[in-house]
């Protein structure tokens, strides 16, 4: 009996850590081509949706921010898990002001009333939802860029290696590409999304309020990242992290980003928030930045540009 229940286990754990994870469907990006009247009444289609559904938090509705002509630069910004577009509204009007147009969507199941809706994301409506947006802000602009925090870095990051067409500038804000070895050891990872992104096992919810079902689903996406990210368009890549941050793996954070500049013959900026600015994960909302809300923004489009590099 013995003897069978190790052989099972060994057939178990050789299932789990064999089980393919990389998929053409979640590889799969495609341009749709829009002029700037079309950008612009698909945004507002959406944000009038949305204002319509009682299920959407008011806070958390998608933001556009216009010209109201085709400007020279448009940005995307992508919120994080369990985020939502409010508390980037700072950080848009800034990139406004400098002449942006501006898109910040909600992802699928974010921001709404129901707190634990979330759980039930999948991978394929994440790519599916950053790919029509990076479409409909390439439509508001000539030069477009990614801005993305937390899993929103991973997805940015995901766009600049599987749209290399229109990403030109991508700057990402504590990226999610694995979790900080607090969270959970590296050998656990792939059990983790095999076992609770498959629906092997039932969800869980940690002491953060993260689904491991929803979690495993980004992960998933970084197994499925351009596994050779050439990007003639690329002109800037760039990342910040805080010392502080004990949700991601700082090593992955950095290295991903360096593997595409490398690709790239570009530079990468780097800029680590200090631990005695006492800021966490969240590097974006108002609430989180204690009062240096104007001076990291400032910041982020310096690095987003270029013409920072600390």
């Amino acid at each position: 009996m013995f003897a069978v229940i190790v052989a099972l286990i060994v057939v178990a754990t050789a299932t789990v850590y064999g089980w393919p994870l990389r998929s053409a469907e979640l590889q799969r990006a495609e341009a749709e081509v829009l002029d700037f009247e079309s950008a612009r009444q698909r945004a507002t289609q959406i944000i009038a949706a949305e204002t319509a559904d009682t299920e959407v938090d008011p806070g958390c509705r998608s933001q556009l921010l216009t010209h109201d002509t085709r400007s020279a630069k448009a940005v995307l910004l992508l919120h994080g898990y369990t985020g939502c577009p409010g508390p980037f509204s700072d950080l848009a009007k800034l990139y406004f002001d400098q002449g942006y147009n501006v898109w910040v969507p909600r992802a699928p199941r974010h921001g709404l009333n129901d707190r634990t809706a979330h759980a039930a994301l999948r991978a394929d409506e994440l790519t599916a939802y950053a790919n029509a947006a990076l479409n409909l802000t390439a439509g508001l602009g000539d030069e477009v860029g990614v801005v993305g925090l937390s899993g929103g870095g991973m997805l940015a990051t995901w766009l600049t290696g599987h749209r290399p067409d229109v990403v030109s500038r991508t700057l990402v804000l504590s990226p999610f590409y694995k979790p900080n070895a607090v969270q959970a050891p590296g050998f656990a990872i792939k059990p983790l999304i095999v076992l609770y992104g498959f629906g092997i096992l039932p969800d869980r919810t940690n002491s953060n309020g993260f689904s491991y079902a929803a979690l495993s689903q980004y992960l998933r996406l970084v197994r499925n990242f351009n596994a050779d990210p050439k990007n003639p368009n690329l002109r800037e890549i760039a990342v910040v992290t805080s010392a502080n941050d004990d949700l991601i793996d700082h090593q992955e954070a950095l290295g991903i980003p360096r593997a595409i500049a490398d690709r790239n013959g570009i530079t990468l900026s780097t800029y680590e928030l200090p631990r005695d600015f006492g800021i966490g994960h969240d590097i974006v909302s108002p609430k989180a930045l204690l009062g240096r809300t104007d001076e990291l923004n400032r910041l982020y489009l310096d690095l987003y540009e270029g013409t920072a590099r600390p």
